[in-house]
């Protein structure tokens, strides 16, 4: 394990990269060493320090849960990482470029809970009845660790690469559609770059929901009702610029849009 010391110097790295809008040299070129009980640590020192700023927590994040993502990145295990409210946007709005460090847009569908959900054997049956509705989602990614020769260590300190969230207006309950064909048509300035179904997360989206339960078990703690879980992407990243707009297709689940000024 990192020293204590050592984490919390990196987290206040993290949070001044964050307001600067800057990226930091990889962790694992400076610390080969750590692990990731270290990078959780070290989200976790961040997550509090953005609490005690006066930033509300609204949801968790669920990362590297499809093959696309996980051949893309190289890296092969879940993450998870936290959202706050003033990271979350709706269908229609202008993101500013500016608040980030780069930009890249991945399509998924987020759950939001009924109830508590807690571990150690959530099932994705457990998961799907603590479900109040699914709704399409846009994941805005940030990444404020260097991208070239990332590990998974680098990307879960760094808040699992959350920027932000763009939430569409359809709602459904698990009972009222199969989410596992729930398509993803992605497009930048009206030309399709990536297609999935929501399938390619894990076999069906809301199974992650189940295994971030099981992992927050791990440390005594639990989902709670009223989150937020943004379940994973379906499709491979795609880079988004100033200017760009941005849409994509959910069928049944409607259509998300956006633009980056």
């Amino acid at each position: 394990m990192l020293a204590p010391e050592v984490i919390a110097g990196i987290a206040e790295e993290l949070a001044e990269a964050d307001r600067a809008h800057t990226v930091i040299p990889r962790i694992t070129a400076r610390h080969p060493n750590a692990t990731v009980e270290d990078s959780y640590a070290i989200q976790g020192v961040w997550r509090d320090r953005m609490i005690a700023s006066g930033r509300t927590l609204v949801g968790r994040k669920i990362g590297l849960t499809s093959k696309a993502m996980q051949q893309a990145t190289g890296i092969t295990e879940p993450d998870y990482g936290v959202m706050f409210d003033d990271t979350v946007y709706h269908s229609g709005a202008e993101i500013p470029v500016d608040h980030f460090s780069n930009v890249r847009i991945e399509v998924e569908l987020a759950f939001v809970l009924a109830r508590p959900l807690a571990g150690p054997d959530c099932t994705l049956e457990d998961a799907l009845a603590a479900i109040d509705y699914a709704v399409p989602a846009l994941e805005v990614l940030n990444s404020h660790i260097e991208l070239e020769g990332r590990t998974i260590v680098d990307t879960i300190s760094d808040n699992a690469a959350y920027g932000a969230m763009v939430l569409g207006s359809v709602r459904k309950r698990p009972d009222e559609i199969d989410l596992r064909w729930v398509p993803g048509v992605l497009a930048r300035n009206g030309e399709i770059e990536e297609t999935g179904v929501a399938a390619g997360v894990l076999g069906h989206p809301a199974t992650g929901v189940a295994w971030l339960a099981n992992k927050f078990a791990q440390h005594g703690a639990r989902l709670e009702a009223g989150e937020i879980i943004l379940a994973g992407s379906f499709t491979r990243p795609m880079w988004v610029s100033r200017g760009d707009t941005v849409s994509c297709d959910y069928g049944p689940m409607g259509v998300i849009e956006c633009r980056f000024v």
